[in-house]
């Protein structure tokens, strides 16, 4: 049985659809399909990772989130025929800014700054 690393990942392991870098889990914030309050499809912010149905994960960051809304890759990861519309998560990641800005992460590597 051949393995890629001597160390076990601290956890489940996916990858930003903004990014494309893979990080745990537990980093990135998961985005589900659901609703908004008008009842159109929109995406949902899932950051409990308990919301049912299929989930995309993106950094929290508003570069990985532009980059996976410009990509186009919400609609591909969550396999959804309809548009869906961005207004909760964009606010989501707004609000959570001021607490990001120790925790800068580079889109283009994948690694982050100090």
């Amino acid at each position: 049985m051949a393995t890629t690393s001597d160390t076990p990942a601290p956890g489940p392991v996916r990858t930003c659809v903004g990014c494309r870098a893979q990080a745990a889990a537990s980093e990135l914030l998961r985005v589900v399909a659901g609703s908004d309050a008008e009842g159109r499809p929109a995406l949902v912010p899932d950051p409990d990772r308990r919301a049912p149905g299929r989930g995309a994960h993106v950094h929290p960051t508003q570069e990985c989130w532009q980059l996976a809304v410009r990509r186009r890759a919400f609609p591909r990861a969550l396999r959804s025929g309809v548009p869906l519309a961005d207004v909760q998560v964009g606010d989501y990641l707004s609000s959570l800014e001021p607490q990001s800005e120790s925790q800068q992460h580079r889109p283009e590597t994948g690694a982050r700054s100090s």
